[in-house]
């Protein structure tokens, strides 16, 4: 498909995050895939391991050394924590993030809340931290409780619909704090990570325990599906984290999403077809292509799963509605 921007259209700009890397790829092909963004439409890229500390591969240090390439290269880095920390080395590995200096930090946990709230009352040269989508910040007296400790962008937690989201933090009205109004990032596309637990499924279906676990995450570079019993795909393991079998896609929601202040959406990195996603989601977003060929392209673009938009529009997560 051919992607032509609309006559007279001049849509709000949204901007453009990478997500974090949610799978375990080999440390070549992350290389390769981060040089690829590297030239993308994403203005921002969000960098760490934010499921399982046994994915060492990549280390603290090469995370950093790849945050200062893409910054070199206009890239706005973000270093992310785990969502999960479950025991005194991963939350120093939690504290070593937060205490990097130069780059915003996501907080994956109220753990990694805690620390960032301290460091930006010991320096206001702190960067704004981002609220995390697994910090369950449901309503406006939640996020208004969090901006004070130095928020400054908010991602909603995944199953909040779009309504619910404008109810949050609404554009006439955002949730302030020190470094001014809170912005909405909404997560736009990507298997949903639905829930993490302490112990690793990946490594019980293959008949281990987690501490030997022998990497096996590594063989699914879009995580482990599962389906019903009539063969339906209804959710993939990928280590200690639950996500949706189906992409949640948000393409053709900007009216919706503009209306409910969202300012960037997410999108969430798969192994096939990732690069081709921005490109058609900034088309739309940000070039006023038309929706109906774009989403039309990305079905046909042999994504690991279908594309849903449920949970936007107070359905199933699995359900597709219509824009």
């Amino acid at each position: 498909m051919t992607v032509i921007a609309m006559p007279g259209v001049a849509p709000r700009r949204f901007g453009l995050s990478v997500g974090p890397l949610q799978y375990w790829w080999p440390r070549q092909a992350t290389w390769d895939f981060y040089a690829e963004v590297a030239d993308s439409a994403a203005d921002t890229v969000v960098l760490g391991e934010v499921v399982c500390s046994r994915r060492n591969e990549i280390r603290f240090e090469d995370w950093l050394a790849l945050a200062t390439d893409l910054a070199a290269q206009g890239k706005t880095v973000v270093l992310a924590t785990q969502a999960l920390v479950a025991g005194e080395p991963e939350l120093r590995a939690l504290r070593r993030v937060c205490e990097q200096p130069g780059f915003a930090v996501e907080a994956g946990d109220a753990s990694a809340l805690a620390v960032l709230a301290r460091l930006q009352a010991e320096s206001a040269a702190r960067l704004p931290f981002v609220i995390g989508p697994h910090l369950n910040v449901y309503n406006r007296p939640a996020l208004q409780q969090l901006a004070p400790l130095g928020a400054g962008r908010w991602v909603p937690p995944l199953e909040l619909a779009l309504d619910a989201v404008a109810c949050v933090n609404p554009p006439q009205a955002p949730v302030t704090g020190p470094a001014g109004a809170v912005a909405t990032e909404l997560f736009a596309f990507g298997r949903m990570p639905l829930a993490f637990s302490a112990r690793c499924f990946t490594a019980r279906h293959h008949r281990l325990k987690k501490d030997a676990c022998e990497y096996r995450c590594r063989d699914d570079a879009d995580g482990l599906l599962l389906a019903t019993t009539e063969g339906q795909p209804f959710l993939v393991l990928n280590g200690i984290q639950t996500q949706s079998a189906a992409l949640h896609c948000l393409i053709g929601e900007a009216e919706a999403m503009t209306a409910a202040g969202v300012s960037r959406v997410r999108l969430s990195p798969c192994s096939r077809g990732f690069l081709r996603v921005l490109e058609l989601f900034d088309a739309v977003l940000n070039g006023g292509a038309p929706v109906a060929d774009a989403h039309a392209e990305l079905a046909a673009l042999g994504l690991p799963g279908d594309l849903v938009n449920g949970y936007a529009h107070r359905r199933p997560g699995m359900q597709a509605v219509p824009a």
